[in-house]
């Protein structure tokens, strides 16, 4: 079964995308996207019923490191490069207008 994508589909696929195709354009990918169908419908006809389903093609592997507790910075080190602090804590905007 072959399928046959028209210029006015793919003008309107491109319209979907917001793209801006020549009529040159528009009749190249009229062809590629037919082809493209035409492979996707071939493979709807493999038989995949003894196939078990499968989430991953690769075992899952932990690649986390292990979590240490570490020194972290002190206070001052924190605040050194803010632009504002005050007692100890960031400065920021108020982002709620009261």
């Amino acid at each position: 079964m072959s399928v046959r994508l028209t210029q006015d589909e793919v003008r309107h696929v491109a319209e979907l995308a917001k793209l801006r195709l020549t009529e040159d354009e528009v009749e190249q990918f009229a062809g590629q996207l037919s082809a493209i169908l035409d492979y996707a419908a071939r493979l709807q006809e493999v038989d995949t019923s003894s196939v078990p389903p499968t989430p991953y093609v690769l075992p899952l592997v932990n690649v986390m490191a292990v979590d240490e507790p570490r020194p972290g910075l002190s206070n001052a080190a924190a605040l050194a490069n803010a632009p504002d602090s005050d007692d100890g804590f960031f400065r920021v905007r108020a982002v709620f207008e009261e």
